[in-house]
């Protein structure tokens, strides 16, 4: 169980290690979204790495990363590294989250709606990506600029915080997909903000999508409900970049229950690919919509390059 003490930074030793927290929003009537991570690797000292990303209107607007600097102590309450900067302000309830990049930026304070959803267990967890974490659907409250232009927003998003030694020479790629989807009126009722969260990893070697371990969540008022067979399907464009996504949620495994998966589908509005190294991140935005509804979210792909 995710408890205020899982805010901390995680101990862990071994090649690979690392500790990473990830703020993600889309505010698909602005056509704003962004994200940032902050990472540390735990050691003698303590090194720290930043990335913000802010995209406006279909197009990478504002990018910069920052690596190895170092700390004179590991404490996730506030961590800066390069242009991002990050602070607890209440465990589990509140954090905030500064991008001041040369081209733009960002200062946002993320509220979570809801309980966190704890990932790292199930098919995800019995494969080789040693991944442990959480994942919270926020709203997400601020101000974003691009040059001398400036937008208030109030949209969702999402705060996680991941923690593991991937071993890679095992691992194909690992995917992060979380989408997002406004209250109000919908059906026959109304509503509250909800989402989903899912991890997918691919074991080295293997070819296809249906070779993966996935495991997914759905986030509501009412608490983090676990998917008992979650299927996703995704079409790549000629750099092997995520396009479209289907995603079928199939909630309970009681066979007497009718009502059938949730059926999503998502097409990209932006997205851009760095170069880690050994590693390759495709990270995308995309618009996804189910039963009438039309929500946002991002799509990241980590695979060896």
């Amino acid at each position: 169980m995710i408890a205020p003490e899982h805010e901390s930074p995680r101990p862990g030793t071994g090649e690979g290690f690392g500790d990473a927290v990830t703020f993600a929003f889309g505010d698909a009537g602005q056509g704003l979204y962004g994200s940032a991570r902050l990472g540390l690797v735990p050691g003698e000292p303590t090194l720290a790495s930043g990335l913000g990303l802010l995209f406006r209107g279909g197009e990478l607007a504002a990018l910069n990363a920052a690596g190895a600097v170092e700390l004179p102590d590991a404490d996730w309450s506030r961590v800066e590294a390069g242009d991002v900067s990050a602070t607890i302000v209440e465990p589990l309830r509140a954090w905030t989250v500064d991008y001041d990049g040369d081209d733009g930026g960002f200062e946002l304070r993320f509220d979570a709606r809801g309980e966190p959803a704890e990932v790292g267990r199930g098919a995800v967890a019995d494969s080789a990506a040693h991944l442990h974490g959480y994942e919270q659907l926020c709203r997400v409250t601020g101000r974003v600029w691009i040059g001398s232009e400036e937008w208030t927003v109030d949209c969702l998003g999402q705060r996680g915080h991941q923690w593991g030694a991937p071993d890679w020479d095992r691992l194909e790629l690992a995917r992060t997909i979380a989408l997002w989807f406004e209250g109000g009126e919908a059906g026959e009722g109304v509503v509250g903000d909800d989402g989903i969260a899912l991890a997918s990893v691919r074991p080295a070697g293997a070819k296809g999508q249906d070779a993966e371990a996935v495991s997914a969540y759905l986030l509501e008022d009412a608490g983090v409900t676990a998917v008992a067979e979650p299927r996703l399907s995704t079409v790549a464009d000629g750099d092997g970049c995520q396009r479209r996504a289907g995603l079928e949620l199939w909630v309970s495994d009681d066979e007497e229950d009718d009502a059938g998966p949730l059926r999503i589908a998502g097409e990209a509005v932006c997205g851009t690919t760095l170069d880690l190294g050994r590693l390759r991140l495709d990270c995308a935005f995309f618009t996804w919509r189910m039963d009438g509804r039309t929500g946002v979210g991002r799509y990241d792909v980590l695979r060896r390059a």
